[in-house]
């Protein structure tokens, strides 16, 4: 019997702390059921991510651990964690190409059509910009196709350049329009994040093309091969599926890049970077993003609520990522904060007492 625990445990300690983030894997499982439900049943991924997560994000305790350098060797050199990435590729398109093959064909209700496309969008949210954000820090040009690849259907190609040549170098600045500012609400914050990162990806693309002395259509202008690529995308739409595939194809691209944009919202809210005599900013520290440890949105999410760390160390994978407790700390996971941020006067209320003052002394200097 003794013999059977230890074997146990050790199966538990080998195995289970890698396999854990197989349950990321449960979105696009609800996005499944979802697109092959009717009536409430097709609100399954809504309901499973903002109402089911956040609870048992209140009954699970906050678990942490730091990993000795060994461990963090052994799992940087597992790779399994690159694969249970690559693997959400096929599951995105293939339920997503299965769910607009579906609304194309047959006739739903209102209320069904809105539970599949919501339900598609959290999808291309959680597991195609999410995967994309980790895959575009990669090294590998195999991986950052990937991650250019999976932002394809969101429609937000253009993230992959200004998140890593703009976002990272600017956040907490006023200089990063994914860096939402103090009182402001999160629908002004859309509005401004959406089109100035765009036009900041045009900006960051003219500079390297002109470091690298390339023409504007030069093979190495990304910006201009997501102009092609994305129309390209929702032309096969219209030509397979036809023209109401091609709204719904538009409208779930939509809603992934605003619950993208409300992650933003939520992870720099209010703080700010001083700003040096020199004119240049404070180096970036863990205290420039808030950070959330609540287990079930971390495995979902693949360790980016610890996003502290994160851009602490941009190319630090996300099974080595750490809860850095120092950092300002969201009251709640990233699922219940997104619900929470859709109603300024709650949101301001129980996070402007929690933003540093001496950030808020920066940003009113």
């Amino acid at each position: 019997m003794l013999n059977r625990k230890k074997l146990l445990y050790s199966f538990k300690a080998k195995y289970m702390n890698d396999l854990k983030y197989l349950f990321a894997y449960t979105v696009p499982l609800a996005t499944l059921v979802s697109v092959l439900s009717n009536g409430v049943l097709t609100f399954t991924a809504p309901i499973y991510t903002f109402i089911f997560i956040p609870v048992l994000e209140i009954i699970l305790a906050d678990y942490d651990k730091k990993y000795t350098a060994a461990q963090k060797d052994k799992r940087l050199n597992n790779f399994l964690f690159d694969l249970l990435l690559y693997l959400n590729i096929p599951f995105v398109f293939g339920i997503l190409g299965y769910g607009l093959f579906l609304l194309s064909t047959i006739t739903y209700t209102t209320v069904e059509y809105v539970g599949i496309t919501l339900s598609l969008g959290i999808l291309l949210a959680t597991n195609a910009i999410n995967v994309a954000h980790e895959l575009g820090h990669r090294k590998t040009q195999f991986e950052r196709s990937l991650s250019k690849l999976l932002l394809m259907p969101c429609l937000y190609m253009h993230f992959y350049l200004e998140h890593n040549f703009g976002h990272h170098k600017n956040v907490a600045t006023p200089l990063d329009p994914a860096t939402s500012k103090l009182n402001q609400t999160v629908y002004h914050f859309w509005i401004v994040s959406v089109f100035q990162q765009y036009r900041n990806a045009w900006n960051i693309q003219f500079k390297l093309l002109q470091q690298q002395k390339h023409s504007f259509f030069s093979i190495k202008n990304d910006m201009l091969w997501y102009s092609l690529i994305q129309p390209a995308y929702l032309f096969s739409i219209y030509f397979f599926l036809g023209d109401f595939a091609l709204i719904i194809a538009i409208m779930v691209g939509v809603i992934s890049f605003l619950f993208l944009e409300t992650i933003n919202y939520i992870e720099h809210y209010g703080l700010q970077r001083k700003k040096l005599p020199s004119g240049r900013y404070e180096r970036v520290q863990p205290h420039h993003s808030w950070n959330s440890n609540h287990y079930i949105g971390r495995i979902v999410l693949y360790e980016l609520t610890r996003h502290s760390d994160h851009h602490f160390k941009a190319s630090k994978k996300y099974q080595v990522l750490e809860n850095i407790k120092d950092s300002p700390q969201l009251p709640f996971g990233y699922p219940s904060s997104i619900l929470l941020a859709f109603v300024p006067p709650i949101w301001f209320r129980l996070m402007n007492p929690r933003v540093p003052k001496e950030q808020i002394a920066f940003a009113n200097k």
